[in-house]
């Protein structure tokens, strides 16, 4: 009968993935050390244990036809993963050995974020060191993790744009991604052709930070940047530059200096501003849907008419700007976030503030005649000598408490 059919079992010594035997599972743990022992020729036997590292203590538990690992030496007492780290190796050098093909599916460990692509998307390029570690030809012994994936000890951030250009041969890199990282990365991995590609990307970069450029050279670079990849202009020099009506839209304007610069019309919707020098800036009319302005300096600059809307609903930032002395007439500013901002002597004549956040700001000798203030925050904010005059809506005490107002003008339309 089928149940009296004894269960066979395939046993290896650690470390040796040749002279496997081929054995008949007896009935006991005692019967199985001492087969062990005569059929792997060992003076004795430490454990027995599956390929997944799980101990065998109970002869029952052994299936037909199982892989077991038997332990010939002692695992030290402070390392209690000596023998599932010795089956991993064996078991991957056993994966070593199988015949590879272009179609195979590879899981990459790249400094702990898992990446898992075809081997012919990593043989693309057939003189990078990606070719080479895994070709179907040449062994190349890599580490794995117990999962096994290929280790690789490199940034995940900066090995996806690499992944990415094998597969479709474009450089195309991520917001916060620095091509720097990239371009260290290619030269590593001996990618020439992404490597000539992301040092162009660089040099205009650096040459973007280190010059003042005319409005000329920066439309160029609009026009050869395509539309689906960011601009970088961190601590870009575009001081007094003619940059009005340019759609600029998503641009990375970060720490540059734009003071003096003529931005009246220019589209800067979504660009980040944060700690760019802007001071007596001309930005008239300017689009200014959901910037980010924190902690820009616009002392002295010119926003007359100005749209802070963003058709979404997010607020522009500008929390912690400078706007000492600026000109903002007119603009339209409603739920804007100026906490904390200096608006000291601003003429904010006629603007729509309504639901702005103005918390803890400095609105000393600031003209907000005719703003419409409903359900604006000024709660600390520093109004002594503002004027107030012909508000719409009137201010209500809760929108100011612990403001101070000193001698302020606050008359309102009856």
């Amino acid at each position: 009968m089928a149940s009296n059919i004894p269960k066979r079992a395939v046993i290896y010594k650690h470390g040796i993935l040749s002279e496997g035997k081929l054995v008949s599972v007896p009935k006991t743990m005692q019967e199985l050390e001492r087969l062990v022992k005569e059929k792997l020729q060992l003076s004795c036997v430490e454990g027995i244990y599956t390929s997944k590292g799980g101990r065998i203590d109970n002869i029952e538990l052994i299936r037909d036809d199982e892989v077991l690992y038997i332990a010939s030496e002692k695992p030290a007492s402070n390392n209690i993963d000596f023998v599932p780290s010795l089956l991993h190796q064996q078991m991957s050098k056993a994966d070593d050995l199988i015949p590879k093909s272009y179609s195979d599916w590879v899981t990459l460990n790249v400094g702990g974020q898992l990446f898992t692509t075809t081997r012919a998307t990593l043989l693309s390029k057939s003189n990078s060191m990606l070719a080479k570690m895994f070709s179907v030809t040449d062994s190349w012994c890599s580490i794995r993790d117990p999962s096994g994936a290929y280790l690789i000890d490199r940034s995940p951030v900066y090995f996806e744009p690499i992944l990415n250009y094998l597969r479709h041969g474009r450089v195309i890199l991520d917001e916060g991604v620095n091509p720097r990282g990239v371009l260290e990365e290619a030269k590593f991995f001996g990618l020439t052709s992404m490597m000539e590609e992301l040092e162009e990307t660089v040099k205009k970069i650096e040459k973007l930070q280190d010059e003042s450029l005319s409005r000329n050279e920066f439309v160029r670079i609009l026009l050869s940047t395509p539309s689906t990849r960011e601009l970088r202009c961190q601590g870009i020099n575009l001081e007094g530059a003619d940059l009005s009506n340019l759609d600029l839209r998503h641009i990375n304007f970060k720490l540059a200096n734009l003071s003096h610069s003529d931005l009246a019309g220019a589209n800067l919707s979504h660009c980040s501003l944060e700690n760019a020098n802007l001071s007596y800036a001309h930005l008239d009319g300017a689009i200014l849907g959901n910037t980010r302005f924190q902690r820009a300096n616009l002392e002295g600059a010119s926003l007359r008419g100005c749209n802070f809307e963003d058709p979404t609903g997010v607020q522009a930032h500008l929390e912690g700007v400078n706007l000492k002395a600026s000109d903002l007439e007119g603009s339209q500013m409603t739920n804007v976030i100026l906490r904390v901002a200096t608006l000291k002597g601003a003429n904010l004549q006629n603007c729509n503030l309504r639901g702005a956040i103005l918390a803890g700001a400095d609105l000393e000798n600031c003209n907000l005649s005719g703003c419409d203030l409903q359900d604006a925050n000024l709660r600390g904010a520093n109004v002594v000598g503002a004027k107030f005059a012909e508000i719409l809506g009137p201010l209500h005490m809760s929108q100011s408490v612990g403001a101070y107002l000193g001698r302020t003008t606050t008359s309102s339309p009856d």
